[in-house]
């Protein structure tokens, strides 16, 4: 009787749980772009051609492939358990080896796997061949913090650390996930990560932008994304880095193009290509330089014509 109201009761708790999970079932629908959302069972909202790449490749290849898989070793489980307990089959059986399951169960998986092969190294390659790069970032971890470097803007190395806990909530940013000084990129461009580290191995994730990249002393890796929609996403140091591995959040603020331009100027930079503000102003006053002598030879020469016209008459 004692068993019947347990079991009774876990019956129960699970109706519960079932119900408050579809009850709950919206607000969880309900993902945060560029961060983990509360609740949430699946992966981050993807901003970027290369996580949009990603999410068909784990929703449309692995995880059927995962189903059928956990479902076939299920079902061939309860067959046994059922089929061939004490109970039921009292007198085991003396044969150990089918050379047919074996065929199978040898075959089947190298198939499974050079299928999700196929669809794996073609993604690999996506990450690999980067188009040419419209931004360049150098990004380099430390004990424990980033610090972020546009040569080809001419902005030098600045530090980004983790918001604290007040400044956090007054911003209404996550704590633990905004950054002071985060990195700034245009939408729709092509942004190149150079990544390195200056003490120990880190690591630069962020889901929207499918990024994991390893930062190891020594060693300068490229990763690249370009980002499809304007906004503010977060990831974090993905590799155990020490006591304080929890707080080297990495912040990227996607801007337009205008914004970005604007931001690099704040910067004491400039865009790539485009002569900088010193040099264009001394240019501009050498012009003024020289066409002031040839503006002033020819209303020299005009001169003497306009006094002869009187003498003339």
């Amino acid at each position: 009787m004692g068993m019947g109201k347990r079991a009774r009761a876990m019956i129960a708790s699970t109706v519960l749980a079932s119900t408050a999970l579809f009850a709950a079932a919206p607000t969880m629908a309900q993902e945060l772009v560029g961060q983990p959302t509360p609740g949430g069972i699946g992966l981050q909202p993807a901003a970027s051609p290369l996580k949009v790449e990603a999410h068909i490749f784990h929703d449309a290849i692995l995880m059927p492939i995962i189903t059928a898989i956990c479902l076939l070793v299920l079902g061939l489980i309860l067959w046994i358990v059922f089929r061939y307990n004490k109970r039921r089959n009292p007198v085991p059986a003396k044969w150990s080896h089918n050379t047919t399951i074996e065929i199978i169960w040898t075959i089947v998986p190298v198939l499974i796997l050079m299928v999700i092969a196929l669809f794996s190294f073609r993604l690999l390659f996506n990450y690999h061949d980067m188009p040419e790069p419209d931004v360049t970032v150098k990004v380099t971890g430390n004990q424990w913090n980033w610090t972020y470097e546009y040569p080809d803007h001419g902005i030098g190395e600045y530090v980004s650390n983790m918001l604290p806990e007040d400044e956090a909530s007054a911003a209404g940013v996550p704590f633990r996930l905004a950054a002071d000084e985060p990195m700034v990129v245009p939408v729709g461009q092509t942004v190149q990560l150079l990544v390195t580290a200056s003490d120990v191995i880190h690591a630069v994730a962020l889901p929207a932008f499918g990024l994991k990249t390893d930062a190891i002393p020594g060693r300068v890796n490229e990763t690249w994304f370009r980002a499809d929609r304007e906004g503010i996403f977060y990831g974090q140091c993905s590799e155990l880095c020490g006591v304080d591995h929890a707080f080297m959040p990495l912040q990227i603020n996607v801007v337009s193009q205008a914004e970005f331009e604007a931001w690099v100027a704040e910067r004491g930079g400039g865009m790539p290509g485009a002569e900088p503000a010193e040099e264009a102003a001394t240019d501009a006053a050498a012009t003024e330089g020289e066409a002031a002598p040839a503006d002033a030879a020819t209303e020299t020469e005009d001169a003497p014509a306009a006094d002869a016209a009187p003498a003339a008459q």
